[in-house]
């Protein structure tokens, strides 16, 4: 089996993705991700697939021949280009500074051949942000969530113990409320916190999170 990325441009109507899926299986090929953007004039259906050797030509010819579809092409996967997301979440100015820290590491590892992403939401609210924590359980590519705050806890504090179940790890700054305790591990300097969330998940970094043992620094 190879791992492919197809993209394809297909009418927005009833029953297209059914019909894509449709040629997928015929041809042995298992779907491993899927995103679709509907929008005038035609919707774009990103497929990340693994093929049986040989097969992938007549996978896109079959593609390009159902009725509706525009184009099909390969291209890179999400996975190649934007690689490991870390989300970072909670108050502004928190924030940014682990956004500073995470993007000047990410930079270091990337140029080295790395490929890590830094998305942030600034967002305040217990319920807003135990929503956003639960809701990043199935995006793909996350690997890391900061939380960014002077204060976090009640259904966040549920929210994180969720997201770690899950397997996804967890930082925390230094803050009043019970969130530290549930995070992977705390840090008081929200520049720092970037550092080592980026170290924790780049194959080029020698930083096992796992090994730190919910420790404070």
């Amino acid at each position: 089996m190879g791992d492919h990325a197809i993209l394809i441009s297909a009418s927005e109507r009833p029953g297209i993705l059914s019909r894509l899926t449709t040629v997928l299986a015929d041809h042995d090929v298992n779907i491993t991700h899927v995103d679709i953007h509907i929008g005038p004039p035609s919707s774009t259906i990103y497929f990340e697939i693994s093929v049986p050797n040989g097969r992938l030509q007549d996978v896109l010819r079959g593609l390009e021949g159902l009725d509706g579809v525009r184009t099909v092409q390969e291209t890179p996967s999400t996975g190649r280009i934007y690689g490991k997301r870390i989300i970072v979440m909670g108050g502004g100015a928190q924030v940014g500074q682990v956004a500073l820290g995470a993007i000047t590491e990410a930079d270091r590892h990337n140029i080295r051949g790395e490929r890590i992403s830094v998305d942030t939401i600034p967002l305040v609210g217990e319920a807003e942000l135990a929503a956003a924590v639960r809701a990043i359980i199935p995006l793909p590519r996350v690997q890391m969530l900061v939380l960014a705050g002077a204060l976090m806890g009640g259904e966040i504090t549920a929210a994180v113990k969720e997201v770690r179940a899950s397997g996804l790890r967890v930082i925390s700054l230094s803050m009043a409320g019970s969130v530290p305790d549930a995070a992977d591990l705390v840090i008081s300097d929200p520049v720092q916190a970037g550092v080592m969330a980026v170290m924790a998940v780049a194959d080029t970094a020698k930083f096992d999170l796992m090994r730190q043992g919910k420790k404070r620094f």
